[in-house]
């Protein structure tokens, strides 16, 4: 089963600065989740297939679907939460 952690961002976003070494964290010690960067300035059909309204957006799937999102800074522990219950 592949997981995936997309992180909805922005440069112009300040919230998504501070959300950035909990991500890099977590991809440190998931090596085997997909973690991608979503840049909604660049890419905006991605944002809106997801539909992402705020920064930051992290939406974790898997094969089956999308398991959770979170919108806003958010902390480790949750994040945590939904990798390992997307199969992480």
């Amino acid at each position: 089963m592949t997981v995936r952690l997309l992180d909805f961002y922005a440069d112009w976003c300040g919230p998504c600065d501070a959300q950035d070494p909990i991500l890099e964290e977590l991809a440190a010690d998931y090596g085997d989740v997909e973690f991608e960067k979503i840049d909604v300035d660049q890419d905006q059909d991605t944002a809106n297939e997801y539909q992402v309204q705020s920064l930051p957006t992290v939406v974790v799937e898997n094969d089956d679907g999308i398991v959770d999102r979170f919108v806003g800074v958010t902390q480790r522990p949750d994040i945590e939460a939904a990798l390992e219950q997307a199969g992480a």
